[in-house]
């Protein structure tokens, strides 16, 4: 006990983080950023946040009472490197945006030891370490998706490291990482033939794991397999990807995803919960063109344009947690606004939304969700900062057709000029060979070469000014 105490964080220093006013703490923390990346205005910057109004979910499987905003680990926010060699996670910055998170009544933590190459369990281990274990819910997965890490030997080192990085001796939410991508000869290797669904059923028997499920993109066959044994295996939780805009839309997204509507209504009607992921589509529903802002902003000029997106997820029952990537303590705080507590959307509200997620298919976004699954490449590129620009510049209207556009010196300019500060030269699309490795690892199974060789010949076209 005494080894315990010593671990918690200090209540004096617990106390001063729940005092500290959100835009103090922000700009303290992280400083501005600018409107494209923020998730809260100032409009909503300045509200007060409540520490006693968070909305819970109860699961129907363990009873357990679980915050409807839970913290995305996939995002941590990074510094350099002491050596000047990349970067590396900033340990007081987690710890910082974790204990404001539980202040204000965040209780569910979503990591993975594939998570920011390999570093998010151990940080996000040494900030919960630092509370009570009964305040907080781990969920964390078997992440075994190179076939090198398919043997029963490499995927029991891989979970039973997880408890040492996570410095725990049980995990509440176990998941089956990313079943679906490679298809049901993946599942077999990874789960199936060699036992390892088998041990994390006996391992729940056991009290070392407290919920058993999976998180699914891709092949649908195996989703549907899955579920077809959930009177065998009985899943206690499954997480699928659901956003105003996969609701009905996810094939015009990516050709390879499922309705949100079918992967929820599935579960619905097994009474399976479900953990939502990306409810803001990597993002792209908090950076919409500013033709589809004014319009959010023109039914709720007060709440952000990502709140509506998390209502909307909110929105559903059988919904336990809705995870987010928070990097930022602005974000954490404009989320903890619309869960603290949630409104639900009303059924016309529903319907502004799927008018919505129609006109945003209109623009021709790369479906990159930033995951950085991709990373890092061989050569040296930053996959998602140069797909994450062009998807800004095309909701900016920053990428022109043609050399007869009305607005194409300011957009050629924009687009140069943003594309050289985002990212650095010697990370940019034109040093991509077209090697393929980053391409089996999207979830969102994007061509992930052509895509940088389009962008690279736009880039090249804009200056030579031959577009």
């Amino acid at each position: 006990m005494e080894k315990k105490n010593k671990k918690d964080i200090n209540r004096r220093d617990f106390i001063k983080i729940v005092g500290i006013s959100a835009a103090t703490s922000t700009a303290l923390l992280y400083g501005c950023s600018s409107k494209n990346n923020s998730a809260s205005g100032s409009a909503t910057g300045e509200r007060e946040i409540p520490t006693d109004k968070m909305t819970y979910r109860t699961s129907p499987t363990t009873g357990d009472r679980v915050s409807l905003l839970g913290y995305g680990c996939m995002r941590w926010p990074l510094k350099p490197a002491p050596d000047g060699n990349g970067e590396v996670i900033d340990q007081d910055a987690v710890n910082g945006l974790v204990d404001y998170a539980i202040a204000h009544g965040v209780n569910y933590f979503d990591t993975s030891p594939a998570y920011v190459q390999g570093f998010s369990e151990r940080a996000t281990g040494i900030a919960l370490s630092r509370h009570p274990r009964d305040k907080y819910f781990i969920a964390t997965k078997l992440s075994n998706f190179s076939p090198d890490t398919w043997s029963r030997e490499a995927s029991l080192r891989m979970y039973h490291k997880s408890f040492t990085e996570l410095q725990v001796d049980y995990i509440d939410y176990m998941l089956l990482h990313g079943i679906g991508m490679g298809g049901m000869d993946a599942l077999k290797g990874r789960y199936l033939d060699n036992g390892m669904l088998d041990f994390l059923i006996k391992e729940r028997e056991a009290g070392r794991i407290r919920n058993l499920g999976f998180s699914y993109h891709g092949d649908i066959e195996v989703y549907d397999y899955l579920l077809s044994r959930h009177d065998e295996i009985k899943w206690d939780f499954v997480q699928i990807q659901l956003n105003y805009v996969d609701w009905k839309h996810a094939k015009a997204t990516n050709t390879r995803n499922t309705a949100a509507e079918y992967l929820y209504g599935e579960l619905h009607k097994r009474g399976i919960p479900s953990i939502i992921m990306e409810p803001l589509l990597g993002g792209r529903l908090s950076k919409l063109n500013d033709n589809l802002v004014a319009r959010l902003k023109q039914r709720r000029p007060e709440n952000s344009v990502a709140s509506w997106a998390f209502r909307f997820a909110g929105s559903f029952p059988d919904i336990l947690t809705v995870l987010s990537g928070m990097t930022y303590m602005e974000h954490l705080q404009d989320n903890l606004r619309t869960y603290s507590p949630l409104e639900p959307l009303t059924d016309e509200e529903m319907e502004f939304l799927e008018e919505t997620a129609q006109l945003m298919l209109k623009y021709p976004t790369i479906p990159c969700n930033d995951c950085k699954y991709c990373m890092p490449c061989p050569y040296g590129l930053d996959i998602p900062a140069v797909l994450l620009h062009y998807n800004r510049c095309v909701n900016e209207g920053n990428v022109p057709k043609n050399g007869q556009d009305e607005n194409y010196a300011k957009a050629r300019r924009a687009f140069l000029v943003g594309y050289d500060r985002s990212v650095p030269k010697l990370r940019q699309a034109s040093h991509c060979i077209g090697c393929n490795q980053c391409v089996a690892h999207c979830p969102q199974n994007i061509d992930i070469p052509n895509e940088l060789h389009r962008i690279d010949q736009f880039v090249e076209q804009l200056k030579q000014g031959t577009l």
